[in-house]
């Protein structure tokens, strides 16, 4: 079985993200990945530049499971900058089309005030359900 989105009837859609996720299969669960290359190694201090590598990242782990974006069931961004995020909406959600389609997890939000890495924005962490 795939995963499958679950909302509640009611509810009023979710955008850009799901309420629940179902799956069957091995779980992976994906550390938190920041903007930097496998070399670790940023190559920008641009937010979507680092947004984009860190979900390329997730991808990258995923698949080496033997999953692909479609496994993936929850992603947890850590970002230091509500502002810029809230300011790049329409690139982020660009971005994230990029990486990983029209596939859209449950996700959560969080702001923090900083990463280990201290040139990192951004961190991202996935679950995947891998058949």
């Amino acid at each position: 079985m795939p995963t499958v989105n679950v909302h509640p009837d009611g509810w009023k859609p979710a955008k850009g993200y799901a309420n629940g996720m179902i799956g069957e299969g091995r779980m992976l669960f994906v550390g938190g990945q920041i903007g930097w290359n496998a070399n670790q190694e940023f190559e920008t201090d641009d937010f979507i530049g680092q947004m984009s590598q860190a979900l390329e990242n997730i991808l990258a782990v995923v698949k080496e499971a033997g999953g692909e974006a479609s496994d993936i069931t929850r992603l947890t961004w850590y970002v230091t900058d509500k502002a810029e995020y809230l300011a790049h909406q329409r690139e982020v959600g660009a971005a994230y089309r990029a990486v990983m389609g029209y596939h859209f997890p449950a996700m959560t939000m969080v702001v923090v005030a900083g990463l280990v890495e201290d040139s990192a924005k951004i961190e991202i962490e996935a679950t995947a359900m891998i058949a």
